[in-house]
């Protein structure tokens, strides 16, 4: 399923930047500085003011006055409104390995949130051992669990080989959002969304944006 913009109408890359804007706002002394511009922002951040300006404007559009710049305590509640922060959901998890266990014990997602009730693996040494508070299954109990919990939210942290398995189970279980960090494309029904993390991808996309940079800097060197 393609990515939409939110029901709020804040399109995908605005809600990427919010957690920037966020950050930034977050670390300013609130005693001392009570507006701010979105030109200060952008410096500070190396976005484009205008976009930065319609960026604050959509998520918390009382909050800014001509002249005096955006009111900073609004603009953080309205950040944080469009972000979830003061609508705890709850997931699962899938895969308790290596990367599965370091998204658990990752104390942001409650702040930002998510509560990660559960945890489910294959592994038989792993079921009803505790990992950061959160317990482990076996995968025959994730359909009734997410059913009579009501969870909507699944993460997918098993090899590619099993993550369609995995997520047919996940939808079978009432999940509407699966957050996808197996590197493969999975299949859902029109009415999931799906959010993929594809590690390989973003690395590949660094090590050619550090490698277009070392053509750059060494053409310039011949020219010199």
């Amino acid at each position: 399923m393609a990515e939409q913009k939110s029901a709020k109408s804040i399109s995908v890359q605005t809600l990427r930047r919010l957690p920037d804007y966020l950050h930034y706002l977050q670390g300013l002394d609130l005693n001392t500085e009570k507006y701010i511009s979105a030109a200060t922002i952008a410096a500070n951040l190396r976005l484009h003011e205008v976009q930065v300006r319609k960026d604050l404007a959509a998520v918390s559009p009382n909050s800014g006055k001509p002249r005096a710049g955006f009111e900073i305590t609004q603009l953080i509640q309205g950040i944080e409104d469009h972000l979830g922060y003061h609508s705890v959901d709850e997931a699962v998890l899938v895969g308790a390995g290596k990367l599965g266990q370091a998204l658990l014990s990752y104390e942001g997602f409650r702040e930002a949130g998510l509560n990660i009730i559960a945890a489910f693996d294959t592994d038989i040494a792993m079921h009803h051992s505790s990992l950061d508070g959160k317990y482990v299954f076996p995968m025959d109990k994730l359909v009734n669990l997410c059913q009579r919990m009501k969870i909507h939210i699944g993460i997918i942290t098993v090899p590619a080989a099993h993550a369609q398995e995995v997520c047919d189970l996940l939808v079978e279980g009432g999940i509407l959002a699966i957050w996808n960090f197996a590197p493969v494309n999975l299949k859902v029904p029109d009415n999931v969304y799906m959010r993929n993390e594809n590690m390989a991808a973003s690395l590949a996309m660094i090590s050619q944006n550090l490698k277009q940079r070392y053509q750059e800097e060494e053409s310039e060197g011949a020219t010199s």
